[in-house]
């Protein structure tokens, strides 16, 4: 017989008496559904919250990349000059990352989302500023900030949205969060641009001048969406992480134990290499697409970056895809599933980058980039939907720490296309993603079936702690209440 253990006065409280969605009470009143026309609170408010969030931070993240051709002209930088620019831009986001999961658990998604949107802001508006290569990289250092919403964009749906449907949820807002590099690269340099070139047109200067004018447009989106979202929505489904602990629902969480929990993981440092090679390979080719187009093929900048924008389209389903694929095979599978299709989806993403690197025609380029985004992307579906398992108290810490992985990927590629000629660079990524698939092997969450190792048992879907276990504990306690009261009786 399972013992309860004793509520404390509080435990009860919520914001909301009832929900739209289907909810799961023994997962804090998580969905067990996703309603995409739905912007009910809590749980669908912060679901298009958190998308739409971390969409304008990658709007501004990037709007500066397909204006890379024009800033290296007029400035008179040297290739290795703005690859380090785009290295900084990318490296500052790993510590930014490290830092946000563990505050993730202790303040919530809403609250930081908002800061960092309306900081990262302020140097996207001084992008016309720069006179130099180092005012380019410092200047790119602290847009980077902007980076580290992603990882409250998967801790936010991963708080609302229960096991089962949190791969295709986190999937969802992770791709179309993304898209918005694949937008930057179509409004900012295939209409925008061309556009501030117009209004600018009895200038001789008018393409300097558009290019240091036209970032002004994502920072104004970036700062009012921070404002926003701090108004509109919540961090839980029961609400508020401020208020749930003013009524004593919620215990107070400890940044630094939560990193440290997370952090002493090794499936946390298996994610992060095999994020390294999927995310930082996007984040990569958000930089190098538009440059490789232009330079490969003799493309105009207009041009260049329409091409280069289809990569980041393919966020609109592809990310998404990868979760609820996981998601669909969890339920045949368990976990088991979800780590062979993510295995599969990080092999197929390496063969695409070979075959990429060796294509010559611009239309067989075209398609393979097609082939190629879709399997990068499933890839980091499939990487958020095992997150979520390796220790639910501090997923957190954990979307954090693999989170900063895309960034170092995409650092350490970026020397490659730093250093290299684009075949070889493109060779050495393709390796490496290989590579990283084999990884998987290494995979095992307690309670679940790896590749290899371990086997199924039944698990707290919060403490992700085996039932067996927290039985025993709570039967303990229970004996010990027991016993306390035979002294008194003594």
């Amino acid at each position: 017989m399972r013992l309860e253990v004793p509520r404390k006065d509080g435990d009860d409280w919520k914001k909301y008496p009832q929900y739209e969605l289907d909810t799961d009470p023994n997962q804090d009143d998580k969905a067990r559904e996703i309603r995409l026309c739905s912007f009910s609170r809590p749980h669908m408010r912060a679901f298009h919250c958190s998308w739409w969030s971390f969409f304008i931070a990658f709007f501004i993240w990037f709007a500066i990349s397909p204006l890379l051709s024009e800033i290296r002209t007029d400035l008179g930088l040297t290739k290795k000059q703005v690859w380090t620019s785009s290295i900084a831009g990318v490296g500052t986001t790993i510590g930014v990352r490290f830092l946000l999961g563990p505050l993730c658990d202790k303040y919530g998604a809403r609250v930081l989302f908002s800061a960092v949107l309306c900081f990262a802001s302020i140097p996207t508006a001084c992008t016309g500023l720069i006179r130099s290569a180092r005012d380019l990289i410092v200047l790119r250092s602290f847009i980077g900030v902007a980076g580290g919403t992603f990882v409250m964009c998967q801790y936010w749906t991963s708080r609302i949205f229960t096991k089962e449907v949190v791969g295709t949820a986190n999937a969802l807002v992770g791709g179309w969060g993304n898209l918005g590099a694949g937008v930057t690269q179509l409004v900012i340099g295939s209409f925008l641009f061309p556009l501030f070139k117009v209004f600018f047109d009895e200038d001789e200067n008018a393409s300097e001048r558009a290019w240091r004018t036209v970032c002004i447009v994502p920072a104004v989106f970036a700062f009012t969406t921070g404002v926003v979202v701090f108004f509109i929505s919540d961090d839980a489904p029961k609400g508020n992480y401020s208020e749930l602990k003013r009524h004593g629902a919620m215990p107070e969480v400890s940044a630094v134990h939560s990193f440290a929990r997370g952090s002493l993981n090794l499936n946390t440092w298996m994610l992060f290499i095999q994020y390294a090679c999927c995310f930082g390979v996007e984040l990569t080719m958000n930089n190098a697409a538009a440059l490789y187009f232009k330079d490969a093929f003799g493309l105009s900048t207009e041009t260049a970056a329409a091409m280069a924008s289809i990569f980041g389209w393919m966020n609109l389903f592809a990310r998404g895809l990868g979760g609820f694929i996981s998601d669909l095979i969890n339920f045949r599978m368990g976990m088991k599933g979800r780590i062979v299709i993510h295995t599969v989806m990080l092999f197929g993403e390496g063969v695409l980058v070979l075959i990429f690197a060796n294509t010559e025609s611009l239309g067989a380029a075209i398609v393979t980039l097609v082939c190629f985004s879709l399997f990068v992307q499933s890839a980091e579906g499939t990487s958020y939907a095992i997150v979520p398992y390796v220790d639910p108290p501090n997923t957190g810490s954990i979307s954090g720490i693999v989170g900063a992985g895309g960034n170092v990927g995409a650092v350490c590629f970026g020397l490659g296309f730093r250093e290299l000629d684009y075949k070889e660079a493109f060779l050495l990524m393709g390796l490496c993603i290989l590579g990283s698939a084999l990884l998987s092997f290494f995979i095992v969450i307690p309670g679940h079936a790896g590749l290899v190792f371990g086997e199924d048992m039944e698990v707290n879907p919060e403490t992700g702690r085996l039932l067996i276990d927290e039985d025993a504990e709570e039967m303990g306690l229970e004996e010990g209440l027991v016993n306390s009261e035979n002294d008194d009786r003594d």
